[in-house]
C-alpha cells in the first residue's frame, strides 16, 4: 500500500516542474507594426507633402516587369474606417497643437501621448485650449492604437507595446526644438 503512495507524490513535483517552464508565446508583428507607426506619424505631421507625393506617384509611367509590383514588398498599409477618420482627426488638430510644441508648452511622452510640459506665459483661454487639445489628441492616440492593434489581429495585452512603438515613431518625426521624454523619463530638447 505503500509503495503504490510513493509513486503519485514522487512524480507530482517532476510534473509540476515540467508545467512550470511551459511559456505561450504571444505573436507579436514588430516590424509590421513599425512600419505602421512610421507611415501614420509622417501623413499626420506632414499631410501637405504626403500629398503631393501621392498626386506625383498617380503619374502613369513607362515600365515593363514579369513580376507584378505588388509582389515586391510585403503590404504593411492598415486602412479601416475607424483608423481613417483618427487619422483625419489627428491631421486636422496638428496645427493648433504646432505652437504649443514649438513653444515648449508641449512634449512628446515615450508613453506614445503628448503631455503639457509649461504653461508659463499662457492666458487663462490658452490654458483652457491646450489642455482641451491635449485631452482630444491623446483619445485620437489611445483608440489609434486599439485600432492598429484590432486591424492587425493583436491581442489587446500588447497594446502598450503598440504605444511604445508610436511614440518612438513620434519623437523621431519630432522637430529639433520639441521636447521629448527620454526612456528613463527625463525630458530634452530634441537636437
Amino acid at each position: 500500500m505503500r509503495k503504490k503512495l510513493w509513486r503519485p507524490i514522487t512524480l507530482a513535483p517532476g510534473l509540476l516542474a515540467i508545467l512550470a517552464c511551459v511559456t505561450i508565446n504571444i505573436y507579436f508583428p514588430e516590424a509590421t507594426v513599425k512600419k505602421v507607426a512610421e507611415d501614420i506619424v509622417e501623413e499626420v505631421r506632414k499631410p501637405a507633402e504626403k500629398e503631393k507625393q501621392k498626386t506625383d506617384a498617380t503619374v502613369p509611367t513607362e515600365s515593363f516587369s514579369l513580376v507584378p509590383a505588388a509582389y515586391a514588398q510585403q503590404e504593411t498599409e492598415v486602412s479601416t474606417p475607424a483608423i481613417r477618420a483618427i487619422k483625419e482627426s489627428l491631421k486636422d488638430r496638428f496645427p493648433r497643437l504646432e505652437p504649443y510644441l514649438d513653444g515648449g508648452n508641449l512634449g512628446e511622452s515615450n508613453a506614445g501621448f503628448v503631455e503639457i510640459r509649461d504653461e508659463t506665459g499662457l492666458s487663462l483661454k490658452e490654458k483652457g485650449e491646450l489642455r482641451n487639445l491635449v485631452k482630444d489628441e491623446n483619445t485620437d492616440r489611445g483608440n489609434l492604437y486599439a485600432e492598429v492593434a484590432r486591424a492587425l489581429n493583436i491581442e489587446a495585452s500588447q497594446i502598450p507595446r503598440i504605444q511604445k512603438i508610436f511614440a518612438s515613431s513620434w519623437i523621431k518625426n519630432s522637430r529639433p526644438g520639441w521636447w521629448i521624454q527620454q526612456d528613463d523619463g527625463e525630458w530634452i530638447k530634441k537636437t
